[in-house]
């Protein structure tokens, strides 16, 4: 006989004690509050989900039963920021009955000592088998109107510039905040996506975002900016439905980081926790990597292109000898030999190639479905040798498959693109998706591109291809399950330096917001920041030449970029040694100082190595940083080379302005380092000899 718990009222706390979970029933509603050290984070919020044509699960519940458990383990990632994972969470499981049409849904809890977790769940049962989901009804009630940094929703792209506000001043600034962007659908309320990062006035700082999202549209969060109210917003489909269910299955994960210090938030794992380890028996083949790229040029340069014709309206099956030939394709075999010869001679693992497949001409603002085949090189493009030229020198070849956000197309061809990878020994990927989604109608963060770009994943898992995945919905810790799936976009790149610049404080945000959910291929790097040179006289990259270092350890990413063109390194090849030395996965990760849009100091220690690189960077205001280095091992010394701001840098006057010099450094050592404004500094440290040592200054 089923005994109803009415009114009663589960609460659990994370393994410390800090956080406090209290779940309960409020007629018939299901309710959850999150307090950190006594403190609300989140006051008394509903949760359930408006279905379509059949009565919601919003209302109407008993509580049928309540299980706890206790996980306390640790995993090792194949790839990542630290070597080992502690996995430690207090769990409640809710099952809920809603007796009126003999339903049950179940709402898991987790909560960790760096915040709490949940999602609905939905069990086989008699009486409910498909339903589709109108809309999430998960509220996240904040205790005040805090400051938010935040984008507006939409539904295609994440690649608007940051917004710092409180939450009460959302709806005046929403329009301004939505600048025009190619393939965007901004939703009309005030919303915000997420990771959406806040601070409270009295010091405490919030994480709203998702975990594990699979077959299951992103979610938005519309904005009651009187309340401090947000709720959730699911992206719909071509014909406006949310998501289509079947039970036996559940929704993605709900997550709330949080802590009285910033570090804290850099340093959560809980986004990866929520995920499935990944299935895959061998793993061997997947390696972080440094790359070089025929792509930065396309952006500043004016002199090549990913174009290969002069024609505007092309057809794919058109014979491509018979195009006229602009003379300004950048993917030709002699220009693409010179990137690897400066790879091979710089110690880079790949160079990545855009422009040579053809359909450049007529590829993107047609929401054109037959866009590229993803086999065919362009006639002066000899794939056959430059493959060859290529893996005589150790250097890989990164593919490009831009989609046009045609994925139909993609999928239909896509085990013989990935065959074609197979045949020349690609074993990395780039996929695109600028513009509108084919199916039209659909959208980049909808159920079904989530599904897609997962299946893109498990296909080239089969082909042992890694994929680096550009304008596709924003991770969520999925590189967990899929650890092929190595990098995204995802966001307002580098790429964006060139177009409209970024601004100082972009990239002390962007760690507490996109990157919660994994890493970002940032393509950072650029040398040459004043774009004049090219006949750009509109902005500049703004920031120094020391910040494009330190983003080497700032933004992380197993895959990273030396973004800017050869000859830009050799300008600077003192300061290119750093990019040189950096390495791309690590052991361990240190977060030293963080304020979301402020300023961030990281130092990580190189995987298998006794070598650590920290990076500092600060927003359009000129700081001191303060680097312990007590994370060295005690007793030891070792060698630390600085790549420091200039006195005179700044991010818009003498940006290449940088020194770099040498000391001895152990794990109490302090170091006070000036950053200029929109600067940065980077440092390596190794070992060193007696001899190497010997006339150094010790700090």
């Amino acid at each position: 006989m089923l005994i109803p718990l009415l009114g009663i009222a589960q609460e659990i706390n994370s393994p410390d004690g800090d956080l406090h979970l209290k779940f309960k029933l409020v007629n018939g509603k299901p309710q959850y509050q999150l307090n950190f050290k006594g403190n609300p984070v989140i006051k008394p919020s509903f949760l359930g989900l408006e279905l379509k044509n059949i009565p919601s699960m919003v209302e109407g519940f008993e509580v049928e039963k309540t299980e706890k458990q206790t996980v306390d383990t640790s995993w090792n990632p194949v790839w990542g920021e630290e070597k080992v994972i502690r996995n430690h969470y207090n769990e409640l499981l809710v099952t809920l009955y809603q007796p009126e049409y003999y339903r049950n849904i179940r709402i898991r809890f987790r909560l960790f000592n760096d915040g709490l977790g949940f999602r609905y769940e939905f069990p086989r049962q008699e009486n409910l088998s498909y339903f589709v989901i109108e809309e999430e009804k998960t509220q996240f009630r904040l205790s005040g109107n805090h400051k938010i940094f935040w984008i507006p929703g939409d539904y295609d792209t994440n690649e608007y510039p940051y917004t710092t506000s409180k939450i009460s001043e959302i709806p005046g600034l929403q329009e301004e905040a939505t600048i025009e962007i190619t393939a965007q659908s901004p939703i009309e309320n005030p919303s915000v996506q997420t990771p959406s990062m806040m601070k409270s006035d009295d010091g405490l700082y919030i994480n709203i975002h998702e975990a594990a999202l699979q077959n299951y549209p992103a979610m938005q969060l519309d904005v009651n900016a009187k309340d401090f109210l947000l709720t959730s917003h699911l992206v719909p489909d071509a014909v406006g439905n949310k998501g289509y269910i079947q039970t036996g299955a559940h929704s993605p994960w709900r997550t709330i980081v949080v802590s009285d210090d910033a570090r804290d938030i850099l340093s959560s794992r809980l986004i990866l926790n929520l995920n499935d380890p990944t299935n895959y028996e061998d793993v061997s083949w997947i390696h972080p990597m440094k790359y070089m790229g025929v792509w930065w040029e396309y952006f500043v340069t004016g002199k090549s292109t990913w174009a290969y014709a002069k024609e505007t309206n092309t057809k794919l099956e058109e014979d491509p000898t018979n195009l006229t030939p602009s003379g300004r394709h950048g993917a030709n075999t002699e220009h693409v030999k010179e990137y690897i010869d400066f790879a091979a001679e710089n110690g880079f693992d790949a160079v990545l190639v855009e422009g040579w497949n053809i359909g450049w001409e007529d590829w993107i603002g047609n929401w054109k479905e037959e866009v590229f085949d993803f086999v065919t090189p362009y006639p002066d493009y000899d794939v056959e040798e430059v493959n060859k030229y290529a893996h005589s020198k150790g250097v890989e070849i990164i593919m490009h498959h831009e989609t046009g956000a045609s994925a139909t197309n993609y999928e239909r061809r896509l085990d013989t693109a990935f065959r074609f990878m197979d045949k020349y020994g690609y074993d990395a990927v780039k996929t695109g998706y600028v513009g509108q989604i084919v199916p039209r109608g659909e959208h980049h963060d909808g159920q079904w591109m989530v599904n897609h770009y997962i299946h893109v994943a498990r296909e080239a898992a089969d082909h042992e291809i890694m994929v680096n995945s550009h304008e596709a919905v924003r991770p969520t810790g999925l590189h967990r399950t899929y650890p092929n799936w190595i990098a995204q976009e995802s966001a307002r790149g580098t790429e964006f330096e060139a177009m409209a610049g970024l601004a100082p404080e972009h990239a002390t945000i962007l760690p507490f917001t996109r990157l919660m959910g994994g890493p970002m291929d940032y393509t950072p790097g650029i040398f040459q920041l004043d774009l004049s040179a090219y006949g750009n006289d509109d902005h500049n990259v703004n920031t120094t030449l020391a910040k494009q270092l330190a983003y080497y350890v700032t933004m992380y990413s197993p895959l990273q970029m030396a973004a800017d063109l050869p000859e830009n390194y050799k300008k600077y090849p003192d300061a290119f040694q750093f990019i040189k030395d950096v390495a791309v996965d690590w052991d361990q990760s240190f977060i030293l100082e963080a304020e979301p849009g402020d300023y961030v100091t990281i130092a990580r220690k190189a995987k298998n190595k006794k070598e650590w690189y920290v990076g500092g960077i600060t927003d359009e205001n000129a700081r001191t940083a303060e680097i312990s280095f007590d994370f060295l091992p005690k007793g030891e010394k070792y060698i630390a080379t600085i790549y420091a701001d200039g006195k005179d840098a700044g991010w818009n006057t003498n940006q290449h302005s940088y020194s770099i010099k040498k000391v001895v450094v152990d794990s109490k050592s302090r170091l006070k380092q000036k950053l200029a404004p929109g600067g940065g500094v980077a440092i390596s440290v190794k070992e060193g000899s007696k001899e190497e040592q010997k006339g150094l200054k010790r700090i």
